[in-house]
């Protein structure tokens, strides 16, 4: 299989959230796990807030694996915070937020359906964003730095 068609298998996801770097240079750093056109699964870790955003293409599915923070979907007024063990869900097209991180490391396992293609993030205050400042791959920041 090419690392397109990455889709079945046994995986480490502890030994997936020690290569996180303690910094980023953009709010979230991920690695996919699996990753074909129906589903992608991606382990990723929050750096700072995430602004107001949705995607086009997918839902999204959280599992929170460490850390705390804060969270919103379609509306600020209903922030909630999220902890270890929750799940949290993102539809596609649904507006949703990450507004604050109360304790570090917060690392997610995400289960995109179908695959969320990485320039589907669309902000709504264009200024908040794009999609190279948003998310960067573990494996591309290893390429950056040698």
């Amino acid at each position: 299989m090419t690392k397109q068609e990455r889709y079945g298998g046994r995986f480490d996801l502890n030994e997936v959230m020690k290569r996180f770097p303690e910094t980023a240079p953009t709010m979230i750093m991920d690695e996919y796990v699996t990753d074909s056109k129906q589903v992608s699964t991606r382990v990723f870790r929050v750096y700072r807030s995430v602004p107001p955003h949705y995607h086009t293409q997918c839902d999204e599915v959280l599992y929170v694996m460490s850390g705390r923070g804060t969270f919103w979907i379609d509306d600020p007024m209903n922030e909630s915070v999220f902890e270890p063990g929750h799940m949290i869900v993102f539809p596609r097209q649904a507006v949703h937020a990450i507004p604050s991180v109360l304790e570090e490391p917060v690392i997610f396992l995400a289960i995109d359906t179908p695959r969320r293609d990485p320039e589907d993030v669309i902000f709504i205050n264009p200024e908040d964003g794009d999609p190279r400042r948003f998310i960067r791959q573990i494996d591309a920041e290893k390429r950056s730095e040698g």
